[in-house]
């Protein structure tokens, strides 16, 4: 296992982490420098973010500071009510593909989406199976799509808890048998992003970590959690603030032969979004070389 405690060459952070600081949103253009002052090597942006700013100026500013991403959140949510729908869905994950290029992105994440209306409370139908086949096909059309330009999907099972309204795919085994469905050559391009805090309560994780392999393992993303967890979306810890067994499973991620970045990404509205920006990541690299 790689030794993390002298530097922070392999820290990423994603940028939902600090998007907002001190309670207010900070555009991304700041979040670059933020992570350039302090030796930051990757981060991983959203795409409203980018749009903000704009594409071309963030992949600007990226080679500027030598900054590279360790992915690019996010398409997916591919499930909808209707025919026109799914299409929108379909080209709006091929517009994330193509950004993800320009940006130089190792790899696209994938919210799959599940109940279409059920984020606003109106689900279009309650039909699980129906929404998961939806997912299937979404991944197998843009797979052809990400082929021709060589750009990598990464499903994130998400947590049970978001199975209604975010993600139908909810464990990695669920993920792996996609990718073998889809994509049995392994070509590397589909695989998994893996996220501790949706993953880390499952039995099986270290079996099928072993099972995706260096060709599936994308994505590794890192938090912590709290107890207790007082919102179960945005109430995500630091890093050793929690109850993930964070070095057992990097641990686990490396012996199948991941090399890549731990993305810190921490959804944190009542604390590490009320906090200035610069103790976040101050935070963030001290944890990362002492219990990531």
């Amino acid at each position: 296992m790689r030794d993390f405690s002298s530097n922070h060459d392999w820290l990423s952070i994603n940028t939902a982490t600090v998007r907002k600081q001190s309670g207010t949103e900070v555009p991304l253009d700041r979040i670059i420098d933020q992570c350039a002052e302090r030796g930051i090597r990757a981060i991983s942006p959203w795409r409203d973010q980018v749009a903000a700013v704009g594409l071309d100026q963030v992949a600007r500013q990226l080679k500027a500071h030598d900054i590279s991403l360790s992915g690019y959140c996010r398409g997916g949510f591919f499930p909808a009510a209707d025919a026109a729908g799914l299409k929108a869905a379909l080209d709006d994950n091929r517009r994330a593909i193509d950004e993800a290029k320009t940006l130089g992105s190792p790899c696209v994440v994938l919210v799959v989406g599940a109940l279409p209306g059920a984020l606003e409370g109106k689900p279009a139908y309650t039909d699980l199976a129906r929404a998961r086949g939806e997912v299937r096909d979404g991944i197998a059309a843009s797979l052809e799509y990400a082929r021709e330009v060589g750009m990598p999907l990464a499903i994130e099972p998400l947590h049970p808890m978001q199975a209604a309204d975010r993600a139908c795919i909810n464990t990695l085994e669920h993920a792996l048998d996609l990718c073998d469905e889809l994509d049995a050559a392994r070509s590397g391009l589909l695989g998994v992003a893996l996220d501790v805090y949706h993953v880390w309560w499952d039995p099986k994780l270290q079996q099928q970590i072993e099972r995706a392999g260096r060709e599936r393992l994308l994505a590794y993303h890192v938090c912590d959690w709290r107890l207790p967890t007082r919102d179960l979306l945005s109430d995500r810890g630091m890093m050793g603030d929690g109850v993930i067994e964070l070095k057992k499973i990097r641990g686990w991620v490396e012996a199948a032969g991941f090399a890549g970045f731990s993305e810190v990404e921490i959804f944190s509205n009542l604390d590490w979004w009320q906090r200035p920006g610069s103790e976040t990541l101050d935070i963030c690299i001290e944890r990362h070389r002492s219990v990531v």
